[in-house]
């Protein structure tokens, strides 16, 4: 891989994971440039395959991470920081970067409810949200989101930026 493309997207997820960490936040500012300048790079690079893979590795976040948008679980900034990633390292690195994130996002929300001794409400909570969505029957409440109140957020472009980083020592 380019070395370009590697320390580009290593100053990025380090800058968001600052910036997340700091404000709850991962601005547009900060990532709409670099998707654009990643697929303008992939396509001057790598010609049709270049942008191929530009928009898949797009693809990839959006249909892999949309989920947990939806659930409330991950901020439209987290979607939208990997997808600028994807632009970058394309589809199959950024597979293997994001099962590297959702580990390393594991590892930090276990630690979190720890350190906060909010592990049982934390496991209930999880609990109530998988039979909420299986179970739900036509009158019953509306399914339970992680946006209630009450929940607790964990930044998680520190996780993204671990996964990302890993992928490139690892490949």
């Amino acid at each position: 891989m380019n070395a370009i493309v590697q320390w580009s997207t290593i100053i990025l997820v380090l800058i968001s994971a600052a910036t997340d960490l700091r404000s709850g936040r991962i601005p547009n500012r900060l990532v709409a440039p670099f998707l654009a300048a990643g697929i303008i790079v992939s396509c001057l690079s790598g010609g049709l395959h270049g942008l191929t893979q530009s928009l898949a590795g797009i693809a990839v976040a959006v249909f892999g991470l949309g989920v947990f948008v939806w659930l409330g679980g991950l901020g439209m900034g987290d979607l939208k920081l990997c997808a600028a990633v994807g632009a970058w390292i394309g589809p199959s690195q950024l597979v293997f970067a994001l099962v590297v994130t959702g580990l390393a996002g594991g590892v930090m929300a276990l630690i979190w409810t720890a350190r906060r001794r909010v592990t049982k409400e934390a496991l209930q909570s999880t609990g109530d949200l998988i039979t909420g969505m299986l179970g739900r029957k036509p009158g019953r409440p509306p399914r339970p989101t992680l946006r209630q109140a009450g929940a607790r957020s964990l930044p998680y472009a520190r996780a993204i930026a671990f996964g990302t980083i890993f992928s490139f020592f690892a490949s």
